[in-house]
């Protein structure tokens, strides 16, 4: 009995010391309890698209997990159904601890931060994140930004702070066909009519042939900022190129029904009437633009309205100088005195989210991860991977930035790489970190503007054309609609949205008369609830 006794204790002693084992086996490879101080790695998952290479060969990667003591699992998706997958899994509950990189909108986090999937990080981000905390206060506007309604910060952006990319409506020239036909620079619309007439007609190319096409453009899902009127229609009344609306001491009012606009579409029918405006401006794509720029032989465009001239024209190539005699032209001055640009502040898409089935060892590491993907040395490993010599090298001597500036890093002189082998050294452009202007600018950029090296100083000195005619005041890109506005905000926004490109097109080809059928044109305004969608977006910039 006695025996039987003793046996049966160390039955359930032996019973208890195994599945203790087997526990400890399981937090050590699931890692949900990890600490990374004194009970291993804490393991988590992270969802990102998927590369070409492995996730988990990655040179960050394997940083990040020595730097942190971490062991990172990773739920990929290819990067065209990035966000049906993200959906699939929000929806059936299995998602993952970390969304490093989720794309999402303003309205997805206000409705997963609501039912509680997502995490409210300020706090997290106040005891762990002293790089973001710093961010936050340097940059203001990046603070409010992130912030929704209810004062909960539920997700983290790439701080995409691009110069050039916040005054984006650009329109370039040909000037050795300015040459040709005896003319200047044009600086009003009036001037730049008598510009595209002489190259219609005056054969700038000097061919023989009328092949000359005054002015392209493309629309901007191809190109980007690539429609016409994104760049003229600001010299007859403010023309975001999105949402049209327009800010005037916080208060929002609507472009694209007003006389303004009225004026802009008749100058616009008057160019393609006459046959300046590529008919093919509505329709083609990148690479046919591409086509039509660098086309071998006699060149036969114009001018362009796009953000990078680089579309249009081989800016990369040293053996190809055609690039060169292409110059920006600042905004022009419209009949009523109007000139002005279109311009963003936009902090990107929302990419790293922190989900309830978080520990509280998993929250902390992830938002120290992140943190430090907000610091100098974080945000230069993270884009071009973390050994010195590969994606980057310390600046030389004379080394400038973007400014003229003293450089810190260079990503020019680098040793070749082997074309055949993927490069897998960084996250790149996957999860929130610094991009914004203080880190770029730490980098070298050629200072000849001409040369295939020096297209970002290019870019910068057009930019710097078009800053001291942005308005005052203007509509944030990613703006948090109210929870209860936002199905309507988005039935509203791409019917009024589709309606306005519509009926612009239509108007500039002249399918539709300008005089005949404005007014029906406006009136068309009121079925399609303009009333509300202003008050919607009026409500979303108060955040009440």
């Amino acid at each position: 009995m006695r025996k039987s006794w003793i046996s049966m204790l160390f039955l359930i002693f032996a019973s208890m010391a195994l599945l203790s084992a087997c526990n400890s086996s399981e937090k050590a490879e699931g890692g949900s309890e990890g600490s990374g101080e004194s009970g291993g790695p804490v393991t988590m998952t992270f969802f990102a698209p998927q590369g070409k290479a492995s996730m988990e060969e990655n040179e960050f990667t394997k940083f990040i997990e020595k730097k942190f003591d971490v062991k990172l699992k990773w739920d990929l998706a290819p990067t065209d159904a990035l966000q049906d997958r993200r959906q699939l899994l929000l929806a059936s509950g299995d998602y993952p601890e970390v969304f490093l990189h989720g794309k999402f909108t303003t309205s997805d986090l206000q409705t997963y931060g609501k039912q509680g999937v997502f995490l409210p990080l300020q706090d997290l981000i106040k005891q762990y994140g002293p790089n973001l905390t710093k961010v936050m206060e340097e940059k203001p506007y990046f603070k409010d930004a992130i912030t929704a309604p209810d004062g909960n910060i539920y997700a983290l952006p790439i701080f995409n702070e691009c110069y050039h990319c916040t005054y984006a409506q650009k329109y370039w020239i040909n000037t050795d066909w300015l040459d040709k036909v005896g003319l200047k620079m044009p600086t009003t619309t009036d001037e730049l009519y008598t510009v595209l007439k002489a190259f219609k007609t005056q054969d700038p190319n000097g061919n023989g042939k009328a092949d000359e096409i005054p002015l392209t453009g493309a629309p901007n899902k191809y190109v980007w900022n690539g429609n016409i009127d994104a760049y003229l229609m600001n010299s007859f009344i403010y023309n975001d190129n999105d949402k049209y609306l327009i800010v005037n001491d916080g208060k929002v009012s609507f472009a694209a029904n007003q006389e303004g606009w009225k004026k802009g579409l008749e100058y616009m029918h008057k160019l393609y009437a006459e046959g300046l405006i590529d008919p093919a401006s509505f329709t083609q794509n990148d690479q046919a633009v591409g086509q039509l720029g660098n086309k071998e032989g006699d060149e036969v465009v114009g001018s362009i309205t796009t953000a990078l001239v680089s579309y249009l024209v081989n800016t990369y190539d040293k053996n190809i100088t055609r690039h060169q005699h292409w110059d920006i032209v600042p905004p022009l001055k419209g009949p009523d005195g109007v000139q002005t640009t279109g311009a963003t502040q936009s902090v990107g898409e929302f990419e790293f989210a922190i989900t309830n089935k978080a520990t509280e060892a998993q929250q902390i590491a992830a938002i120290k991860i992140v943190d430090y993907m907000f610091s100098e040395e974080g945000a230069l490993y993270a884009e071009y991977g973390p050994t010195e010599g590969k994606g980057w090298k310390k600046a030389d001597p004379d080394e400038k930035n973007i400014n003229g500036e003293p450089a810190k890093y260079s990503y020019y002189n680098l040793p070749e790489r082997d074309p055949n082998v993927v490069v897998n050294e960084s996250w790149s452009q996957i999860g929130a970190h610094d991009l914004s202007n203080t880190f770029r600018n730490l980098f070298a950029e050629g200072q000849d503007p001409l040369s295939a090296e020096g297209y970002g100083t290019r870019l910068a000195q057009a930019t710097n054309v078009y800053a001291p005619y942005a308005p005052k005041e203007v509509y944030p890109a990613n703006v948090f609609i109210r929870p209860e506005d936002t199905e309507s905000a988005a039935q509203l926004t791409t019917a009024i949205k589709d309606y306005v490109q519509t009926n612009m097109a239509q108007f500039i080809i002249g399918s539709k008369s300008i005089e005949k059928d404005w007014d029906s044109y406006v009136k068309g305004f009121d079925g399609l609830g303009l009333s509300n969608y202003l008050d919607i977006y009026q409500r979303a910039i108060e955040k009440k």
